[in-house]
């Protein structure tokens, strides 16, 4: 039936096909979003299928632990290091997959499945291509030459997208005065998830061998570089030194483990996790979130505290301010260790004060960041481009959507 032929009430449009492709399902925010996708897209109207490269050895799979119903296609070369022999296998891989299964979108997640995944839907002719940018590299990553380079070669893809999607507004402002993409092609969605019940207080302490009194101040994320772990430690020695009592948890794994395991002058005040799939039970035993990084997209870990109605301290970096409304839900400092410590310290000994804003926080972070807001975003996006290409009839644009 024509789309034109005036019954659109009787009109099922023609599935979106689309590919999805990321360097790697670690376990972090970028995975938990793909996955959410791949459960909950409208099946009527879209099929789609997944791409991703192999974690790394010192990173936990989310597929594995989290999302073993969801579907992946493996290609070992689409992970995280830059080989060219690697790159071109994957490259190749990918356009041979697009051109088998025809899609009207290619949409990428992440830095370099984001390259060679728009590349290899411009070489296998795929109509439509979306990028999400779940943060960037413009800052604290590389040299500035290699940045540059970055700069330079995001700039040349973005002249290939439909969409590029930001998770914050701060991150599509960044990138926007880099020079990269306009300011139409924009779309900011930020991330979406649902928090499983966390148990209660004195459970999740015994959980996790903690005392049921203690301050407990937590850190949940991965333990890389840009997360600044060093700088963590640096905060957790001031704030033990004014809060003896004081615990310190690290949820998370990555290529900095190691230095915090070696920490001695902290002792049993440092519980190392490692990586949990509980991280609701890190979040109920916590009286405090702390966040260190340089540079951050939206962190799905402060999203998670907030849900779970607990206060964060964070550096003020990328879209955090986003997630942490400053003095509202939390406390927002530069990347100074001891300003970050007197505000870790503030909210230990204020406990009507963690209340209050534990409670706005729950109430703002379910509203904002909810699971099915992503999906209905994502959809909408889709539908606008199937709309734009003349396959779906301008009725379903959204707000016209049933």
């Amino acid at each position: 039936m024509s789309i034109t032929s005036g019954h659109l009430e009787d009109f099922r449009p023609p599935r979106v096909k689309v590919i999805r492709v990321i360097a790697r399902m670690n376990v972090g925010g970028p995975a938990l979003q793909v996955s959410t996708l791949m459960r909950r897209l409208d099946p009527e109207r879209f099929d789609h299928r997944l791409f991703a490269g192999s974690v790394g050895p010192d990173e936990a799979d989310y597929i594995d632990h989290c999302a073993p119903d969801v579907s992946v296609t493996r290609i070992p070369a689409l992970g995280r290091a830059v080989r060219p022999a690697d790159d071109l296998r994957a490259l190749a891989e990918l356009i041979a997959a697009m051109r088998r299964f025809r899609p009207h979108i290619v949409h990428t997640h992440t830095a370099k499945a984001g390259a060679l995944g728009r590349v290899a839907a411009v070489m296998a002719r795929v109509p439509a291509r979306v990028h999400t940018f779940h943060g960037h590299l413009l800052h604290g990553y590389f040299s500035p030459v290699k940045t540059r380079l970055v700069v330079g070669t995001e700039r040349r893809l973005a002249r290939h997208c439909d969409r590029l999607l930001s998770v914050g507004a701060r991150v599509q402002d960044e990138l926007l005065a880099a020079g990269i993409g306009r300011p139409e092609q924009y779309v900011v969605v930020p991330p979406g998830t649902t928090l499983p019940t966390p148990p209660g207080r004195v459970e999740a302490r015994r959980r996790l061998g903690l005392p049921e009194r203690c301050p407990v101040v937590a850190y949940v994320g991965r333990v890389t570089r840009i997360k600044r772990p060093d700088r963590f430690l640096e905060v957790a020695r001031e704030v033990h030194r004014a809060v003896p009592d004081a615990v310190f948890l690290v949820c998370g794994e990555g290529e900095q483990q190691d230095a915090l395991a070696s920490v001695s002058d902290l002792g049993s005040a440092l519980h190392l996790l490692g990586w949990r799939s509980d991280v609701e039970t890190v979040h109920a035993a916590a009286d405090v979130v702390l966040l260190t990084s340089d540079n951050e997209g939206m962190p799905l870990s402060l999203i998670e505290a907030g849900q779970a109605g607990v206060p964060v301290v964070a550096t003020n970096v990328g879209s955090v301010a986003e997630v942490v409304r400053d003095k509202e839900t939390g406390l927002l400092a530069s990347t100074s260790p001891a300003e970050l410590a007197g505000h870790t310290v503030r909210l230990l000994h204020d406990e009507p004060l963690r209340r209050r804003m534990g409670e706005r926080a729950a109430a703002w972070t379910a509203q904002r960041f909810g699971a099915q807001r992503l999906v209905t975003d994502i959809q909408d996006v889709y539908t606008s481009i199937a709309v734009a290409h003349g396959w779906w009839p301008a009725s379903l644009r959204k707000g016209d959507q049933q």
